[in-house]
């Protein structure tokens, strides 16, 4: 499984280590454009994530026409392009452009999807985590590296960059992707979204998502202009400071954090905590005066950042039956950028106007509401699986075999199998066989 996941998972990680590279001081450069207000920056450091969001369901389906490796070249292309013009830009709007390419090149669900052509059904939610996991890495990492490579070699370096990881990701493509199998999933009925969003569980993730994404950015619009203003007067070289601790905690809490919410099945108890910290972190970089009080705020934040995030995905994945896979993420990653970017045009706007005290106990706020949502969430329920040859299958049992014990059956028309997903702890494998052999 590793072999299949890791170049996929690289090339993701490739493409927001570049995006992630920039977010903790491209505020406070932004503003010293031409033409920059606060709003403007605001709208710069999340405008990447409204056209992934726009553009992820047309790459997906992009994807199923013309294949995976064909599309995610395009996407990469695209990236590399917003890459280039974000590094030589001099006013804000050409800024803005380029951003808005970088999400243009919205592959995420064309990888989620190949991950899911690749791996088999019962270790799928491993393959997500590790992805999960290789993206609260590179957040981790280019929080440690980008405040420091910025303030020596500026921001136009860090953009520079980002095109050069893309290259490597391109190049990554098509030397260590394995093409995926044609694969076709039959399931008894078709995904509706209305079905997704009924579903608590399923629902109250994609909250999840969104809620983490837009918090981010609040928080990268916020904590480079607030340690550089007056309050703090601290230098832009100095923000290293307040980074690379975090980036050190985060990476810390996060592998923990993924064993006991994936070996222990307690990912309710991870998030509910992450939140816990958000709250925390933002009442705390709102409200006091001390810079060293102000980066346990940052710390705090990078913690419940990276607890959550190798966890999300997967949990998507286990809550979604099987035809519910594709558009349980996809609508998560759409609500994911959308939140993204009504966070960062949210927190330019609220700088025009508003106070940092204001804004720290206005965004504690909604956190406390969310936690409050998520009480609601479950703990999945551990399934196994049966593979069984078609052949072997009466197919008038199968179709009524759906009951408490037993979550889902689907067919691999390729290799001519069926696929049922039960509870082993309710019921006998071979009772299951029994059931609806022939």
């Amino acid at each position: 499984m590793f072999k299949k996941v890791f170049p996929l998972s690289a090339i993701l990680s490739l493409r927001f280590l570049g995006l992630f590279l920039v977010l903790p001081v491209i505020s406070i450069y932004a503003l010293e454009l031409e033409n920059s207000t606060p709003m403007l920056v605001g709208i710069v450091v999340g405008g990447y994530a409204l056209t992934q969001a726009i553009f992820q369901v047309p790459f997906g389906a992009m994807s199923d026409k013309i294949g995976r490796k064909p599309t995610l070249l395009v996407g990469l292309l695209i990236f590399l392009a917003g890459s280039i013009i974000c590094a030589y830009s001099t006013d804000i709007y050409t800024l803005m452009i380029g951003r808005f390419l970088q999400g243009a090149g919205a592959i995420g669900s064309v990888i989620t999807a190949m991950i899911s052509d690749l791996v088999e059904e019962e270790i799928r939610g491993k393959a997500m985590a590790i992805m999960g996991a290789s993206i609260a890495i590179s957040f981790a990492l280019a929080m440690g590296l980008g405040p420091v490579l910025g303030a020596k070699y500026g921001i136009s370096f860090l953009f520079i960059l980002t095109a050069i990881f893309a290259l490597f990701a391109i190049i990554l493509l098509f030397t260590k992707v394995p093409t995926p199998p044609k694969i076709k999933h039959t399931y008894h009925e078709s995904a509706k979204t209305s079905d997704i969003l009924k579903d608590s569980n399923l629902l109250n993730m994609i909250i999840i998502n969104a809620m983490q994404k837009g918090l981010m950015t609040i928080a990268f619009v916020l904590i480079p202009i607030i340690l550089t203003s007056a309050d703090f007067t601290w230098q832009k070289s100095d923000l290293y400071m307040a980074y690379l601790p975090a980036m050190i905690f985060g990476l810390v809490a996060m592998g923990p954090a993924a064993v006991f919410g994936e070996k222990y099945n307690k990912p309710k108890e991870i998030f509910l905590l992450s939140i816990a910290l958000f709250i925390g972190s933002f009442l705390i970089m709102g409200l006091t005066s001390s810079s060293t009080i102000f980066i346990i705020g940052v710390v705090l934040f990078f913690i419940a950042f990276n607890m959550m995030e190798p966890l999300v995905q997967s949990m998507i994945t286990k809550f979604a039956k099987v035809h519910q896979k594709g558009a349980a993420l996809g609508i998560a990653n759409s609500a994911a950028y959308f939140s993204t970017f009504i966070g960062g045009t949210t927190a330019g706007l609220l700088l025009g106007f508003s106070n940092r005290e204001t804004i720290g106990i206005s965004v504690a706020i909604v956190a406390v509401f969310w936690l409050l949502w998520t009480l609601r969430l479950q703990n999945p329920i551990k399934h196994s699986h049966l593979y069984i040859s078609q052949n072997d299958v009466d197919m008038s049992k199968l179709k009524n075999i759906e009951s408490n014990h037993i979550a889902e059956w689907y067919i691999n028309d390729t290799e001519k199998l069926v696929i049922i997903k039960y509870v082993s702890d309710a019921i006998e494998k071979e009772d299951l066989k029994a059931k609806i052999s022939r």
